[in-house]
């Protein structure tokens, strides 16, 4: 074996009985927390208590009790999704303490979320105190799964709020009540062809519809309902949306 020979077999031996330097791990990289959601807004000119929005612009709002089983809540939000609608929510704090992935399904999918007390009682019907702790809880239930306390509240088991529970509502950080114009009645089940007459024989520019998760219904109702508001030239936006 020639030197150069010799020098390189050496080397090449030498290498070998090392271990290579190790390879920096790269930086574990963590995923940007979601930015908090919408919180409420003040619309000035616009009642303690509204009921619809302006008239004048073929917008509607589609607001929803957020309640119910939730596999229906999403088939509904798909629903919803294919058809280019954005909704409002109102959620019930009890319903997004079992279903807490909820809050960010809806979020996500470009909808808002809102607060319809915690254990949906007859809040009308309740001492200040409790009633407070009705919304303040259900408030408190949106800000940690989302960072805000939402962007509206309605009140449970009444189209509307009392004078004391506007007060209230306005004290934990609400300065509207939203209520509707348009009850599509879905919650008594009468079937999907009774949903959509019902709702189509009201609604106008500017209506607030009520409506319902938890109910088969209203999810096979809502295709053809947004396939009526598009040969009207209704567009079903947010509630803030509509007011904007």
């Amino acid at each position: 074996m020639g030197a150069a020979a010799a020098v390189a077999g050496a080397l090449t031996t030498a290498c070998a009985g090392h271990d290579s330097p190790p390879v920096p791990a790269a930086p574990a990289t963590t995923p940007p927390a979601p930015a908090p959601a919408p919180g409420p807004r003040r619309f000035p000119g616009r009642p303690a208590q509204i009921t619809h929005g302006p008239t004048g612009r073929p917008r509607v709002a589609l607001t929803f009790h957020g309640g119910g089983d939730p596999a229906t809540a999403r088939a509904l939000l798909a629903e919803a999704e294919r058809g280019g609608a954005r909704l409002t929510v109102l959620a019930v704090g009890s319903w997004l303490d079992e279903h807490p992935a909820m809050a960010r399904r809806i979020l996500d999918g470009g909808h808002e979320l809102g607060n319809h007390t915690q254990r949906h009682l007859d809040i009308n019907a309740m001492a200040e105190d409790e009633a407070y702790a009705e919304i303040t809880t259900c408030a408190t239930r949106l800000r940690r799964l989302t960072g805000s306390i939402g962007t509206w509240f309605r009140p449970s088991r009444a189209k509307a709020a009392s004078p004391l529970v506007q007060r209230l509502a306005q004290r934990a950080g609400y300065p509207h009540v939203l209520s509707y114009d348009v009850d599509s009645l879905d919650f008594t089940s009468p079937g999907a062809p009774a949903v959509l007459r019902t709702v189509t024989r009201q609604i106008r520019n500017g209506s607030v519809v009520s409506l319902h998760f938890g109910y088969a219904d209203t999810v096979a109702a809502l295709p053809a309902l947004l396939d009526e508001l598009d040969r009207r030239g209704l567009r079903a936006v947010t509630t803030t949306e509509l007011l904007t």
